[in-house]
């Protein structure tokens, strides 16, 4: 059973309940402003005027809110699955949740004896096709390229490695905890594209890359990194 680091989707969850949830705190400190100048008798008018203000702003993004937050968490639970799938690699195998890259947060870092993959989740209901090397989503491409964002992590992660101080090859991974992916398993480039329990099936049938010596070195690095 793979070695498990950090919490797959907190992040995730942390983000989305910031970002979507925000004008509901800056209501209730708009508030808070209105009750003390109410007590003082100071400057109603002003704070009157913006607590109003951001009480219409959370009725208008209420429903909007809501919706982003369970966005991310429909994301955050796409990663739990690929994670409990990741879990059943061999015992040789690392996965680091949550992994921080720079500005990045990737779902999942992996490190093991076939090499270290970068590892970009997403949990899309709808069908999922390859026309033209572009990821289409329902027929539809989607707003973000997820592909190059997989691909953009993978950089990002191997940056981080070699500030760590090692110097190996990262490749980038497009996972689907649906397992909507039509093609299951395909290449795009340098990024691997494929449904969850097809990547590890993938995974397992790989030859060894990095010597026992220099796998032992790579983790050491990235369990030091993760504690800081």
């Amino acid at each position: 059973m793979a070695v498990q680091h950090g919490m797959p989707g907190e992040w995730a969850k942390v983000r989305g309940t910031v970002l979507s949830l925000w004008p509901l705190g800056a209501c209730l400190v708009c508030l808070g402003a209105f009750a003390a100048a109410t007590v003082l008798g100071q400057r109603l008018e002003l704070f009157g005027g913006l607590f109003a203000a951001s009480a219409i702003a959370v009725a208008v993004w209420w429903r909007r809110g809501l919706r982003r937050v369970e966005s991310f968490f429909k994301g955050a639970r796409g990663e739990e699955v690929v994670a409990r799938l990741l879990a059943r690699l061999p015992d040789e195998w690392h996965v680091f949740h949550d992994f921080e890259a720079g500005s990045h947060h990737v779902d999942h870092v992996l490190a093991g004896p076939a090499g270290v993959f970068a590892v970009e989740t997403k949990n899309w209901r709808d069908r999922v096709t390859l026309e033209g090397g572009e990821v289409i989503v329902g027929g539809h491409v989607p707003d973000r390229l997820p592909v190059a964002q997989a691909s953009a992590e993978g950089k990002a992660v191997k940056a981080a490695l070699e500030r760590a101080g090692w110097a190996g090859d990262v490749a980038p991974v497009l996972c689907f905890a649906s397992g909507t992916f039509q093609n299951r398993l395909a290449n795009v480039g340098p990024v691997l594209v494929a449904n969850a329990e097809a990547f590890v099936e993938w995974l397992r049938s790989q030859p060894a890359r990095l010597a026992a010596s220099e796998l032992a070195r790579l983790l050491q690095l990235m369990e030091t990194r993760a504690t800081r």
